[in-house]
């Protein structure tokens, strides 16, 4: 056992890989229906770094870690991230906001527990809650604070909150990640009927083909464009229509007529309004005249397309008789709009001339090997962004400041970046499959290094704290999350998959994210961490300078 710790201590590039390949080793293990998944690759990390404290990731590891995952998370998650904020983000974050100043609330009542310092107080809250730059902030304002103490007096008040969170910090990771998994068992929540209906509800069901007749007589002799005027946008497509017996593609200046039949593309939700717009659906698909076009799935990967809203390719004028009735992104299909912006990788359903088909491949590049490409000056650009964004000092009072680091500082630039889309030559986004291949990796790095880091103390902290801040700490994780989990999810009625990522984006914490998507196969964790993620670390930083100021004597 001595020579193999030696030899992992003094190779960190293979103690890297041994933690990550156990880590997913141990986390496809399933037992009582549970399984860590990518977690594991954490616990692994901090049984090496208990084990011996050589066992110790560079802390470069971790940092690029977190920059990758976080700045990938917010590129892909922006344009929901804002949209969301019009919707429900803003009671979401009132919500966690609230949930966030009760626990510190509660943990200001600890200290009349002998034993209980405020300092050790506040670090308990920071460990709880899983924030680091809430730590600082704290022992900073000690030594502000005290800062006309003895040097001796003031380290032992600046270690207090240090230990404090070393002890909660585990139960703030593995307790949150178990509160989780509880309520999605005592719910019994079937995460794929959630991500079905909210598909269902957000018009993004099953992609059907039906065969309208045009009995509606205020569309007689009126232009598509015209006719669809009362749809903003009308969530279907139409492909083809049938009229005096010829069958064409329909464009915006298409004229309806009445005993026309029509060809509409779009989920049952978009085809009922169809039917309340034309009359009546025809029981046989419209098959007349497809001879004449084919179907073609085209991928997006010309740079110069990519970024670009459909309405803006002019594809009626480039290649008539062309239209595209789907698009599949990452695993989703969804029927366009002429607004709809076209990214790296998305596959479009067309349907056009044969004669066409050559020069739509070459306009939209149309290269598997270029749809997994990562823009790297894209991608480098938008992490020195993040970075210095994460370098601004912000005033606080006591003349304290506040940093939003290498999480939020990547975090919210991405967000941003992800909303732009592109700026001149330069697209932000970047293919679904380098995205996840990324942030897979980004995850696993930090994962591997904070765990070493986490571990290192373990055994000392124990020691020095005994059970009781530990049971604080956990009572503090268990009070916060309690709060979100029951009134996300019983008052807002909010689906687990959104409950889990808020809770992820209250503890500002990688790790329970990581969980949450293993657990909900889509991306309602990632946009609500998002959502959150902002207000969540600005608060825990402010409510933990609070803790000390205001009920901190010497």
């Amino acid at each position: 056992m001595t020579q193999i710790v030696e030899f992992l201590a003094a190779n960190p590039i293979f103690l890297l890989f041994f933690i990550i390949g156990l880590g997913f080793l141990l986390g496809n293990i399933r037992l009582f229906g549970f399984n860590l998944g990518v977690s594991a690759v954490l616990f692994v990390g901090i049984a090496c770094g208990a084990v011996d404290p050589r066992l110790n990731l560079p802390e470069y590891i971790y940092i690029i870690g977190l920059i990758l995952f976080v700045y990938t998370i917010g590129l892909q998650s922006g344009p929901v991230f804002f949209a969301s904020f019009r919707k429900r983000g803003l009671r979401v974050n009132v919500l966690v906001v609230g949930a966030l100043l009760g626990t510190a609330i509660l943990a200001s009542f600890l200290r009349k527990i002998p034993g209980f310092s405020v300092p050790g107080l506040a670090g308990l809250f920071c460990g709880a809650l899983t924030n680091t730059p809430a730590l600082a902030a704290c022992v900073e304002t000690l030594k502000g604070l005290a800062s006309h103490v003895p040097q001796a007096q003031l380290e032992t008040l600046i270690s207090s909150p240090v230990v404090t969170y070393g002890l909660a910090y585990p139960f703030g990771v593995f307790g949150m990640i178990f509160w989780m998994h509880l309520a999605a068992k005592v719910f019994k929540v079937d995460f794929a009927a959630e991500e079905a209906k909210r598909k269902l509800e957000a018009g993004g069901g099953e992609i059907l083909s039906w065969t309208f007749l045009v009995t509606n007589p205020a569309l007689d002799g009126r232009t598509v464009r015209e006719s669809l005027t009362l749809f903003d946008p009308p969530g279907f497509v139409l492909s083809r229509i049938l009229h005096d017996g010829v069958t064409t593609l329909v464009t915006g200046e298409t004229v309806l007529h009445k005993e026309d039949r029509v060809v509409a593309v779009g989920d049952l939700k978009a085809l009922e309004r169809a039917r309340m717009l034309f009359g009546r659906v025809e029981e046989e698909f419209l098959e007349d005249g497809l001879a004449r076009f084919v179907f073609q799935r085209i991928f997006v990967s010309n740079k110069d397309v990519i970024g670009r809203r459909i309405a803006d390719l002019d594809l009626q004028k480039k290649f008539p008789s062309t239209i595209i009735t789907r698009v599949r992104r990452g695993d989703i299909d969804f029927v366009p709009s002429a607004a709809t912006l076209l990214e790296s990788g998305d596959a479009l359903r067309i349907m056009s001339r044969q004669e066409n088909v050559e020069a739509l491949r070459a306009f939209l590049g149309d290269s598997m090997k270029a749809t997994a490409e990562a823009d790297f000056l894209s991608i480098s650009i938008g992490i020195m962004l993040g970075i210095l964004v994460g370098m601004i000092p912000i005033p606080l009072p006591n003349g304290m400041v506040f940093k939003l680091g290498f999480a939020g500082g990547p975090l919210v630039v991405s967000l941003i970046l992800g909303k732009i889309e592109r700026t001149g030559p330069l697209a932000w986004r970047i293919p679904f499959n380098a995205n996840l291949a990324l942030r897979q990796i980004g995850l696993v790095l930090f994962l591997a290094a904070i765990g070493t880091k986490a571990g290192q103390g373990m055994t000392a902290t124990l020691h020095a704290g005994g059970l009781k801040f530990i049971a604080a700490g956990a009572l503090l994780t268990t009070f916060a999350a309690g709060l979100v989990l029951i009134v996300g999810y019983k008052v807002f009625k909010l689906p687990m998959s959104a409950v889990i990522g808020l809770l992820s984006g209250m503890q500002t914490q990688p790790a329970c994210l990581a969980y949450a998507n293993q657990q909900a196969p889509n991306e309602m964790p990632n946009i609500w961490y998002a959502t959150v993620y902002p207000a969540s670390m600005v608060a825990k930083i402010f409510l933990a300078q609070i803790l000390i100021s205001v009920f901190f004597v010497l």
